[in-house]
C-alpha cells in the first residue's frame, strides 16, 4: 500500500480538516492482536513517520494513534509511540505559533526519552537518538517543515 498524500497539512483554525476516509486504510492496517514488531511494519506506523518527516503533524497523530492503542498498555513501545505523537503535537503547535506549548511538549518528550529502553527503539525501527533530534529540530525552528524520524 502506498501512503496517502493529504491535499494539505491540517492546522486548526487555518486550513480545512480532512475527511476521516483519508485515514481509513491506514487505520485498517492495525489490529489489536498485532505484536510490536508487526505494528512497526504497519502502514499506519510507516505513514505516521512519513507525515512527521514532511510536516503533516496533525496527520501524523491521526496515523499513529491506532498503533499506540494496539500496543500493550505498560510497554516501552507504547511509551515510545506516545512520545512520537507528542513530537507531532509539538510540530503542530509550532505551525500554530505557540512556542510555550512547543517547549512544554519538548520537555515532556525529553524527560520520557531518558527512561525509554533501547529495545523499544529497536523494536519500532527507530534510531536511539530520534527523539532528541526531533526535539532539537523543534527548538531550533519556529515553523518546522518536518522532523526526520529515521
Amino acid at each position: 500500500m502506498s501512503i496517502p498524500v493529504p491535499p494539505h497539512a491540517y492546522v486548526p483554525g487555518q486550513t480545512p480538516r480532512h475527511a476521516p476516509a483519508l485515514f481509513e486504510a491506514l487505520h485498517d492496517s492495525v489490529r489489536p492482536d498485532m505484536t510490536p514488531p508487526e505494528l512497526a511494519q504497519s502502514n499506519a506506523w510507516r505513514a505516521g513517520l512519513h507525515y512527521l518527516e514532511t510536516g503533516f503533524f496533525w496527520e501524523a497523530h491521526e496515523a499513529l494513534e491506532p498503533v499506540w492503542m494496539a500496543l500493550p498498555a505498560d510497554s516501552a513501545e507504547r511509551s515510545l509511540v506516545q512520545m512520537v505523537i507528542q513530537l507531532a503535537n509539538a510540530g503542530l503547535k509550532a505551525k500554530m505559533q505557540r512556542p510555550g506549548a512547543v517547549e512544554r511538549l519538548c520537555a515532556q518528550v525529553e524527560q520520557a526519552d531518558r527512561t525509554l529502553p533501547d529495545h523499544a527503539f529497536a523494536t519500532m525501527g527507530l534510531p536511539r537518538d530520534v527523539l532528541a533530534n526531533g526535539i532539537a529540530t523543534l527548538r531550533d525552528g519556529a515553523n518546522p517543515s518536518g522532523i526526520i524520524m529515521h
